[in-house]
């Protein structure tokens, strides 16, 4: 699907982002399984990954990244019209995370709800957010990507334990802004690959049983191989279609979704892209699904380092469960 061109300009007015406190290192790992600092960092770019402590949700990391998204938008809450939550590890079920945002906050004109197409999440909700305000529906929306990861990985499995980390970003959605006019996105996904990443019991297809639990069928499960084919190849893709796209904009700054330093630097190779041009903090903060382009727009932003693209095309592209992929940009 792809978001028509419409009359009305919609850009990010702010953004904002926020990781807890407590960070799980490489030689952590070393202690609870077997694996190696060097074997870590040769086959994911990790060195270390942020995690909640007890008191801290998906929730409370959302609400603090969207004050600080607030703050540089110099808006208050209450002018938002609307929340969307890019998560696959709500507070609960239900209700959505974004009704838990929302009060935190202080929203009260805000409607609000959460999204799961997992690490294309935070691609979903700006599609969303932008085609909202393109049909008048809103002027200012609050796009959020939040994940508490930790609390669905399975510290025994040593394959995948490794990847993750918790963090939320957040961006005000608007039709007044002054930089960072959202292009249209295009967002897929192939149901197919329903099983390649995925948390098999929990829902209503399989109850959380004791013996599903006994089973691990309550944490998160990845088919890595598949994984990182099916990554590279989506990579290529996604970058090559905003280019396209967009034509007479000269690519100035790509921002991925940090799914592991390996599939990047293999895709940016294909693409023939310098390294400068790319941006990566995964060595910081793992694999944070849909927290993870957020998190990466609001350092670029918050460091200069976005700078680069002034006048350009800045490009996201995103792939994860689903399966679901999407790409999406700004003129900078």
């Amino acid at each position: 699907m792809s978001g028509g061109a419409g009359a009305i300009r919609v850009g990010i007015r702010g953004t904002g982002s926020c990781v807890p406190a407590k960070t799980l290192k490489n030689s952590d790992f070393e202690r609870m399984v077997d694996t190696t600092d060097d074997w870590i960092i040769g086959r994911t770019g990790i060195k270390e990954r942020r995690v909640v402590s007890e008191g801290e949700t998906t929730a409370t990391l959302a609400a603090e990244a969207a004050r600080r998204a607030l703050a540089a938008a110099g808006m208050r809450a209450d002018e938002l019209d609307a929340i969307v939550v890019a998560t696959v590890t709500p507070d609960n079920q239900f209700p959505s995370t974004a009704c838990k945002v929302q009060a935190l906050i202080g929203a009260t004109r805000a409607g609000a709800f959460d999204i799961g197409a997992a690490c294309s999440g935070f691609l979903y909700a700006l599609h969303i957010a932008r085609s909202m305000i393109v049909a008048g529906a809103a002027r200012h929306v609050l796009v959020i990507g939040a994940e508490t990861l930790s609390r669905i990985v399975d510290y025994s499995e040593r394959s995948s334990c490794i990847l993750f980390g918790d963090g939320a970003g957040a961006a005000i959605v608007s039709n007044e802004f002054e930089r960072g006019e959202i292009l249209p996105h295009r967002i897929y996904a192939d149901g197919s690959g329903y099983d390649i990443m995925w948390l098999q019991a929990g829902g209503s297809a399989e109850r959380l049983t004791p013996e599903a639990m006994a089973a691990g069928q309550h944490f998160l499960r990845i088919r890595g191989r598949e994984v990182y084919k099916f990554a590279v190849g989506r990579f290529v893709e996604l970058v090559n279609e905003q280019r396209e796209s967009n034509p007479g904009i000269e690519l100035g700054l790509v921002i991925p979704h940090q799914v592991n330093l390996r599939i990047i630097e293999s895709a940016r190779e294909k693409l023939d892209i310098p390294a400068e041009q790319v941006y990566c903090n995964i060595e910081r903060y793992g694999n944070t699904s849909a927290a993870s382009i957020a998190i990466a727009l609001d350092e670029a932003v918050r460091s200069g380092a976005i700078e680069v693209a002034r006048g350009k095309l800045v490009i996201f592209c995103a792939f994860g469960a689903g399966l679901t992929w999407a790409s999406g940009a700004l003129r900078w």
